[in-house]
């Protein structure tokens, strides 16, 4: 199979530096970045039903029961598919009995290596921006047609649901679904909906998933908006900008993902809201995982160019988030539709002005 040239040469890299013969992907996230495909059945489990192997070349293992599907319709024609009778051999030990070694997987393996693929998927590919604009289109649709069409009356549950569903006829997972009404909203971060109505607003953030990449986007919606609601709306909007205006920054003069947490920090204190980060993590890089990182006041991690970030600040009842592709020459919002209000929000400290998602009142 011909693989992305930024893809083979990341590898051989890899296999040259670390000194091994091969390694191995079965984890959903490494498997869509090595191969395009799914091999994805059980969704709650952390390994998927095949493993894609690169020593030079790729190949992927599965059982008997998965190998005809996934040659048909998860791999390209050209790709070698080898198979295990499913009663004889679980995944790890079908690998562990085809690769050379020394070698490496993303999951245990008998007598192989176990490894983080998080740096080999940064930064992201021509490829991955094409597929990424894509998602964050289909899933800022989604969230934003269940905005307009939910009522003070909607259970927390039912919007959930709606949103799930119209995100599943794009061909959509939602591993994050989360709706909070004016209730529930202002005292939980993480608003898991319930059978609790609306009420005066909702905020419904979701991150969802396709081709291995992921996209989280926040939009509010208001029936009758508490008077507080659009002062902490814009201050978390600000924020966000910020945390974006700091990436491209940090990012341009080599620095870490600490570097952006400080700009993030400053920017709450600017808005009047010193602190606020506290309760609640601001996000970090997107790409195949939620958060390939997420930054803290300690963290290291190289803030890397072109790549996808979703920072989602917090005020309390009050969010700001979305995708965005930052790059050397700009930001790039992702989930956008171009059907949803806006307004230009500054960055503390940084010369950027970006549209940011204002709050629909219904």
């Amino acid at each position: 199979m011909a693989i992305p040239t930024e893809r083979t040469a990341r590898l051989d890299a890899f296999l040259r530096e670390r000194g091994f013969e091969a390694v191995w992907f079965a984890t959903p996230d490494g498997f869509a970045w090595l191969t395009g495909g799914s091999n994805v059945v059980d969704r709650a489990g952390d390994v998927g039903v095949a493993a894609a192997g690169y020593d030079g070349d790729l190949r992927v293992v599965t059982s008997n029961v998965e190998a005809d599907r996934l040659a048909a319709e998860e791999l390209p024609d050209d790709v070698a598919v080898e198979r295990f009778p499913w009663h004889e051999f679980s995944l790890a030990e079908a690998v562990a009995a085809r690769t050379p070694t020394p070698a490496a997987a993303d999951f245990a393996v008998p007598g192989l290596d176990t490894f983080d693929p998080t740096d080999l998927r940064q930064p992201l590919s021509d490829r991955d921006v094409a597929r990424y604009r894509s998602l964050g289109a289909d899933t800022a649709a989604a969230v934003e047609a269940v905005c307009r069409d939910a009522t003070s009356g909607d259970t927390e549950r039912s919007v959930a649901a709606d949103l799930r569903g119209r995100l599943a006829t794009s061909g959509i997972d939602a591993p994050v679904a989360l709706v909070g009404g004016s209730e529930r909203a202002t005292r939980y971060r993480h608003y898991t909906p319930s059978e609790t109505e609306l009420g005066e607003y909702a905020l419904v953030s979701v991150t969802a998933r396709r081709d291995g990449l992921y996209a989280s986007c926040t939009r509010t919606v208001a029936f009758d908006a508490p008077s507080w609601l659009g002062d902490r709306h814009a201050a978390a909007a600000r924020v966000e900008a910020t945390a974006l205006a700091a990436t491209r920054d940090v990012g341009q003069r080599g620095g870490d993902a600490g570097d952006v947490f400080d700009a993030i920090r400053d920017a709450y204190a600017a808005v009047g809201h010193e602190g606020e980060w506290r309760h609640h993590h601001q996000g970090g890089a997107a790409g195949f995982a939620g958060r390939e990182w997420i930054a803290t006041p300690e963290s290291d991690e190289r803030v890397q160019l072109p790549m996808a970030y979703a920072w989602n600040p917090t005020i309390a009842g009050a969010k700001s988030e979305d995708t965005a592709l930052v790059t050397e020459s700009g930001v790039e919002t992702l989930t956008r539709t171009g059907e949803w209000p806006t307004r230009e929000v500054r960055a503390v400290g940084y010369d950027l002005a970006i549209e940011r998602p204002a709050i629909l009142n219904r």
